[in-house]
């Protein structure tokens, strides 16, 4: 069972508001707020573009519903796509807030002067218009004035931040209404989609985590916390705890009980942390190796990539032709090291790949990425010519022969 991130209900709000800023870019809300932006697209669908519209925001707002709840019951990371937390909430979500613009704009229209009270009323109701749909699921509760004062005033002061956030949405919705005429609409829809989507699950992120704080007076029993349990995360802090406590008399008996607790089912990263020290301690250099080849593949394969890069710096500096023992492994942290600029290790990792499966199809492609990045220094540029010059003679028919050849006249002709 993959880990399950969970966020403690007495994290101070101020640190929720720190760290939400970055949820709609963690994980599958990254992935679901793309997809949703350029969904947009379908807007330009002759016949059927509003309607197409339509559906784009339904699926946006189901989303954020979805959103809100797994946040309120403890979850730190989004929920997946397809998670139907909201059920048909979604719709009844998009109609509200369509009815708001809507009479908004038919106000502004009609009876400019009566604004003053609109306004307000647009600015403050929604977030607990949103909270009690999103969990109640009774229209006609969320739309009682009642209960929009009750959830404000149950909330306090950080009642304002998902207000705010909205209100930053109402401009952002305006600015793209302004400048609809100035940017392409095939450019512009995505671009404003991103935007509006991620603040949309942002301002219902941050709703979830007001009620998180406060689950008691919702009845609410999270749910994040009850699964980390069964899943054994809490017996992991505890051995973390113990074997810490261990470690200090027998260090030998603390590795073997934290090597028993790695050969069962995955484990987070302070166990790992924690063997690595006591290897550290011992000078078991061998041994620090062995493990780091496991848990990079164990971490690329959780899309933590940038941490396997991390072991392998380490790694590096026990033994300095490390490289991952997988040629999937590590032609993808190469491939990683070198978007990332970190030229050397990018170096070291394709250089590792050719030693290892030179063989391999991929060969061409890390040998190119190899000589790219050598070519790029001048006193390595011949070291890479001569690099070219093998994957040629050793490739010769395969696809990537003509950017083998085409990087070698750059480089003969920079010389």
């Amino acid at each position: 069972m993959p880990r399950v991130e969970t966020v403690a209900a007495d994290t101070p709000f101020g640190e929720r508001l720190a760290t939400g800023f970055g949820y709609p870019l963690r994980g599958a809300g990254l992935a679901t707020c793309t997809a949703l932006a350029l969904a947009h697209w379908a807007g330009l669908l002759p016949a059927i573009g509003t309607l197409a519209s339509l559906l784009v925001w339904a699926a946006t707002w189901r989303y954020a519903a979805e959103c809100l709840q797994h946040t309120a019951h403890g979850y730190a990371n989004p929920p997946d796509v397809g998670v139907d937390e909201a059920g048909a909430t979604g719709w009844a979500l998009t109609l509200i807030h369509l009815a708001a613009g809507a009479l908004f704009i038919a106000c502004a229209w009609l009876a400019p002067a009566a604004l003053w009270l609109l306004v307000p009323i647009l600015v403050l109701a929604p977030p607990a218009i949103d909270m009690s749909l999103a969990f109640d699921g009774n229209v006609l509760l969320a739309l009682n004035p009642a209960t929009w004062w009750r959830t404000a005033h149950g909330f306090g002061g950080a009642y304002l931040v998902p207000v705010a956030i909205n209100l930053l949405l109402g401009a952002l919705l305006a600015l793209a209404a302004f400048t609809s005429h100035l940017v392409p609409r095939f450019v512009a829809l995505p671009l404003f989609g991103f935007a509006y989507t991620y603040l949309i699950v942002l301002a219902f992120h941050l709703m979830g985590a007001l009620i998180h704080q406060r689950h008691e007076r919702f009845g609410l029993e999270p749910e994040a916390p009850k699964l980390a349990e069964a899943s054994g995360q809490d017996e992991d802090t505890r051995l973390v705890d113990a074997t810490r406590t261990l470690a200090g008399n027998d260090p030998v008996a603390a590795l073997h009980q934290l090597a028993d607790r790695l050969r069962q089912r995955n484990a987070p990263a302070p166990v790992h942390q924690l063997y690595r020290e006591l290897l550290h301690r011992q000078g078991l250099r061998d041994d620090l190796l062995v493990h780091a080849q496991i848990w990079i593949a164990a971490l690329v394969a959780q899309h933590e990539a940038r941490r396997a890069l991390g072991l392998v710096q380490e790694c590096c500096g026990i033994d300095p032709v490390f490289v991952p023992d997988d040629p999937r492994t590590c032609g993808e942290l190469a491939d990683l090291a070198a978007r990332l600029g970190m030229g050397r290790l990018a170096i070291h990792l394709g250089r590792g790949y050719l030693a290892h499966w030179p063989r391999d199809e991929h060969v061409p492609h890390y040998g190119l990425l190899v000589a790219r990045l050598l070519g790029a220094q001048t006193e390595h540029r011949t070291e890479a010519l001569v690099l070219l010059e093998k994957l040629a003679a050793a490739w010769p028919e395969h696809p990537s022969r003509n950017d083998i050849a085409l990087l070698q006249r750059q480089l003969a002709g920079a010389a």
